[in-house]
C-alpha cells in the first residue's frame, strides 16, 4: 500500500468526493483501509479521523432511522481526534457543531457502538449496526496503533469539571489519576477500561455525591443513575446466568443494556479513602458501567466484600475531595453539572 503525503492527500480527496456524492460507506472503508495505511504522524491521523467523523454524519443524514447511532460515532471520532491533537480548534469547533445538531434532535453524547471482532475491525462494521453486538469499530481503528499492539497500561485519566464550592462563579477543570487493580479485579478491570477505551465514558456526568460518603458517576444511559451496562460479555444478564425457563443467558439473547459484570468483591481490597469501586443493585452479579470513587474523608467499610474495589485514585484527590462537597439537590444530584469531559488510557 502506498504511503506518504501524496498517497494521503488522493486518498481523502477520493474519500471526500465520495461522501459528497452520498457513497459514505465505501468512503469509510477508503478511509479505514487506504487512508489510514498511509499516516505517517498523528497531525495525519487527525485529517483521516475527522474525515471519518464527516463521513459518520452524512450517515446519519442518509441512514435517518439510525442518526442516533451515526451522530454518536462521529462525535467519538472528534474526540479521538482531540487525544491526537488536543489544540486543534477546526476539529473542536467541528465537535461543537455537531454537539449543537445533537442537542436539537435530543441526542445524547459519546455512546456510539460499532462492530468489531475480538479487537480488530471488520469491513462490515463501517456500514451497519447489528443488534445485540455493536460495540465501536471506526473510532477504535481509528484510535491508533492500539489495535495491532494492545496497550497495557493499567492507569487511566478522567478529565473533570465542576463547580467549586468555595467559588461558586468559577468552573474548575481538573485530571483524576487512578490505578487499576487488574491482578484483584480482572473482570472489573477490563470491562472498565473497554468503557474507557472506547469513549464511552465521554461526556457523561457525576449523578451522585453525598459528601463523606462516595461521588458516583458512569450512568452511561441516562446519566441519572438508573442505566449502565457491562461493554464485555461475561455470561450475566442482568446478574443472572440463565432466565425462568432455564435457558442459559448468551450475548445473542440477552439485551446489550441488561449485561453485568460478576462480583469480585471478596477480592481483599477495602473501601478505603482513594479507592474506586463499582456501583451495582442490591442483588448479585449486577455491575455494569456506574462506578464511585471515595473521597478523603470516608471509610465507608459496609460496602466492603459487597460491591467491588478495583482501583486507587494517585492523583487529583483535591478534585474528588471538592466534587463530594458541591452543592446538591434531590437525589444527591448536583445543582451544577459535574462533568467527566473525558477519560482515557494513560
Amino acid at each position: 500500500m502506498p504511503t506518504g503525503p501524496s498517497a494521503l492527500k488522493d486518498a481523502l480527496s477520493r474519500a471526500k468526493s465520495m461522501i459528497d456524492s452520498g457513497d459514505v460507506d465505501n468512503a469509510l472503508e477508503l478511509l479505514r483501509t487506504e487512508a489510514w495505511g498511509a499516516t505517517e504522524n498523528n497531525s495525519q491521523k487527525v485529517q483521516v479521523i475527522s474525515l471519518a467523523a464527516e463521513a459518520k454524519i452524512a450517515k446519519g443524514d442518509i441512514d435517518m432511522g439510525n442518526r442516533k447511532m451515526h451522530w454518536q460515532d462521529a462525535h467519538n471520532s472528534y474526540q479521538r481526534a482531540l487525544k491526537l491533537e488536543p489544540s486543534n480548534k477546526d476539529i473542536r469547533r467541528a465537535q461543537n457543531k455537531l454537539a449543537s445538531m445533537m442537542d436539537e434532535q435530543s441526542i445524547s453524547l459519546g455512546k456510539g457502538l460499532q462492530l468489531f471482532d475480538d479487537g480488530n475491525p471488520t469491513p462490515a462494521g463501517l456500514a451497519a449496526v447489528f443488534v445485540g453486538i455493536m460495540v465501536f469499530l471506526v473510532a477504535f481503528k481509528f484510535a491508533g496503533e492500539s489495535l495491532e499492539q494492545p496497550l497495557e497500561s493499567t492507569e487511566v485519566t478522567l478529565q473533570v469539571s465542576y463547580i467549586h464550592p468555595d467559588d461558586p462563579n468559577s468552573r474548575v477543570e481538573g485530571e483524576i489519576v487512578i490505578q487499576l487493580y487488574a491482578s484483584e479485579a480482572p473482570k472489573h478491570v477490563e470491562n472498565f477500561l473497554y468503557l474507557v477505551d472506547n469513549g464511552i465514558y465521554d461526556s457523561t456526568i457525576f449523578h451522585r455525591i453525598i459528601d463523606g460518603f462516595m461521588i458516583q458517576g458512569g450512568d452511561i444511559d441516562d446519566m441519572n443513575g438508573a442505566g449502565g451496562y457491562a461493554g464485555v460479555w461475561y455470561g450475566y444478564c442482568n446478574g443472572q446466568i440463565s432466565g425462568s425457563n432455564g435457558e442459559i443467558y448468551t450475548s445473542e439473547n440477552c439485551p446489550r443494556d441488561d449485561w453485568t459484570v460478576p462480583d469480585e468483591a471478596d477480592n481483599g481490597l477495602l473501601h478505603e479513602p482513594n479507592v474506586i469501586a463499582m456501583a451495582k443493585t442490591s442483588a448479585p452479579n449486577t455491575a455494569g458501567s456506574q462506578f464511585y470513587i471515595v473521597p478523603s474523608d470516608s471509610t465507608p467499610s459496609h460496602l466492603d466484600g459487597v460491591h467491588t474495589v478495583f482501583g486507587m485514585v494517585t492523583s487529583g484527590m483535591d478534585h474528588v475531595d471538592a466534587i463530594s462537597e458541591v452543592s446538591t439537590g434531590s437525589n444527591d444530584k448536583p445543582v451544577e453539572d459535574v462533568r467527566l469531559i473525558q477519560a482515557y488510557r494513560n
